[in-house]
């Protein structure tokens, strides 16, 4: 049975459980502090801290993961993404106070000593400043690193961020973005030459189709026979929409698409004025192209 790391908490776990559960991959455990779950019968779950599964995964105590990408790429072990969940999305940035302190990348580059640097990312920031070739002095922190500039213990931060309210509340200035990270699943890059990789790719689909589904609605509607031209224009659908004719074979016809769920109120209306009858719209559980 394939062995997957998850979260075991925060709103992390929580989005990954989710998914899981919209997938069919229900997460049953035997009680709240349980540190193992099977996944709808078909693989085991094991639930350990976001920052630990890069390394149960490439050790190979776990066959997948999910975690941060930011992990992933500050654990430095060989792993892959096989799918960017879409949930979690944060930047880690370089930030400065916002206070007249050096206001870009190339006024750290020509500071006349090695700037101080406070992160829960050291290696990195130690890659990203020695690639834009920064002097720097890498003062790790477990967390909180946004207090630093503030105590002295360093001149500019790399942490993360989402909306950056956290970083102006604490009154530092976004310089650069380090990198964009999400919730990804992630495997060895050696799981791909052993008979796993068929059943992790096979997991990686049924997330996929939930994935692809939200946002989406199903649209069914009896609109004029005369105006299916229009009708196609309108509901372009995955491969444009679908024309069933209706029992009766009368002036309509019935069609159904694919539409984006932020356009329904606009493409109902646009029916309506072709004289479109019997609207559903229903959500959409998977999606596989």
């Amino acid at each position: 049975m394939l062995r997957i790391a998850l979260p075991n908490k925060g709103r992390l776990a929580e989005d990954t459980r989710d998914l899981f559960n919209d997938a069919g991959l229900e997460v049953r455990t035997a009680g709240d502090r349980a540190l193992t779950a099977s996944l709808g019968g078909e693989y085991e779950a094991i639930f350990v801290r976001a920052q630990d599964i890069p390394e149960f995964v490439a050790d190979g105590a776990a066959d997948a993961g999910v975690t941060g990408w930011d992990l992933v790429q500050e654990s430095g072990r060989p792993l892959a993404s096989r799918l960017d969940l879409g949930f979690g999305r944060c930047r880690l940035v370089v930030a400065t106070r916002d206070d007249g302190s050096p206001p870009s990348l190339d006024a750290l580059r020509a500071a006349p000593a090695p700037t101080r640097v406070a992160t829960v990312f050291p290696r990195i920031t130690r890659r990203y400043l020695d690639a834009q070739g920064i002097p720097a002095e890498i003062v790790p922190v477990s967390g909180a690193a946004e207090i630093a500039p503030h105590l002295g213990i360093a001149d500019v931060v790399v942490d993360l961020t989402s909306t950056g309210s956290t970083l102006r509340v604490n009154g530092l200035r976004e310089v650069a973005t380090v990198l964009t990270s999400s919730a990804h699943l992630v495997t060895a890059d050696a799981i791909a030459a052993t008979p796993r990789a068929a059943e992790v790719e096979e997991l990686a689909s049924a997330l996929a189709s939930v994935i692809r589904a939200r946002g989406q609605r199903y649209l069914m509607a009896n609109v004029p026979r005369s105006a299916v031209d229009h009708v196609r224009a309108i509901l372009p659908g995955l491969n444009g929409p679908t024309v069933i004719d209706i029992a009766s074979a009368g002036a309509f016809v019935a069609v159904h698409a694919v539409v984006a769920a932020n356009a329904v109120y606009r493409t109902i209306a646009q029916l309506r004025t072709l004289g479109a009858e019997g609207i559903l719209v229903t959500r959409i559980e998977r999606l596989v192209p």
